[in-house]
């Protein structure tokens, strides 16, 4: 595991775990509405981001099922990984709440 800023894929991803364990499709839709439409994450990418993450640590299989004889895994958000999630949200307000700052302080004709 590293400290190193998560990619936005990667944050998103661990966010949509966060409400509840979830299937891949299931993650990849919850993506997209998290992003408003505009992060619309492929299933190789996906399941190579979510490789990673077991490997790290931060998910966990919850529990597979067959579905229409195909199987279907669940991951949930270890405990690990939801440390992990809570440190890059914090890290992210920060730097906002920086940006935010100061944008107040430029003049009015720096907004143009």
């Amino acid at each position: 595991m590293t400290d190193r800023p998560m990619t936005e894929p990667t944050f998103l991803i661990l966010t949509a775990l966060a409400a509840a364990p979830q299937h891949g499709y299931g993650v990849i839709e919850d993506v997209l509405r998290i992003s408003e439409g505009r992060v619309r994450l492929r299933a190789g990418t996906l399941y190579s981001v979510l490789d990673r993450l077991r490997a790290d640590g931060l998910i966990a299989v919850d529990r597979e099922e067959v579905v229409q004889s195909r199987l279907r895994r669940y991951y949930r958000l270890t405990g690990v990984g939801a440390e992990r999630l809570a440190d890059e949200t914090a890290r992210l307000r920060r730097n906002a709440n920086v940006a935010a700052a100061r944008l107040r302080r430029l003049p009015a004709e720096g907004l143009a």
